[in-house]
């Protein structure tokens, strides 16, 4: 599936989200990037996904001479939600897929109690 487009910060990749009962699993395709190339923040409830990359490539000959350009960043951005533990968040860039673990906060089962009346 191609990315979207986004004038201001070029192709914007698509993100696929799986739940499970412990935690969220985040990857997005971004091809030719190295994890450097990344900068993974939290901001309260507000994941933000930069990436930015540079690169030129010349080439010359006797006749020519061409020089190219390259420029691909994009930022995504996630709300979290409440259950979410965002102190261990963990990343891996492999395969050209940024893969994001984000574990769900263990929520302890309430036990009922009774109370005397005096």
């Amino acid at each position: 599936m191609p990315g979207r487009r986004n004038r201001a910060f070029g192709s914007m990749p698509a993100a696929n989200i799986k739940e499970t009962d412990k935690s969220y699993h985040v990857e997005l395709a971004s091809p030719g990037m190295n994890k450097e190339d990344f900068k993974i923040e939290v901001d309260e409830d507000l994941l933000t996904i930069r990436s930015e990359k540079e690169s030129e490539k010349e080439e010359t000959s006797s006749r020519y001479t061409k020089r190219e350009f390259n420029f691909t960043s994009f930022v995504r951005s996630f709300r979290l939600p409440e259950e979410v533990d965002s102190e261990n968040i963990s990343a891996k860039y492999e395969g050209g897929i940024l893969q994001l673990e984000i574990p769900k906060k263990v929520v302890e089962e309430k036990k009922v109690r009774s109370i005397d009346i005096k």
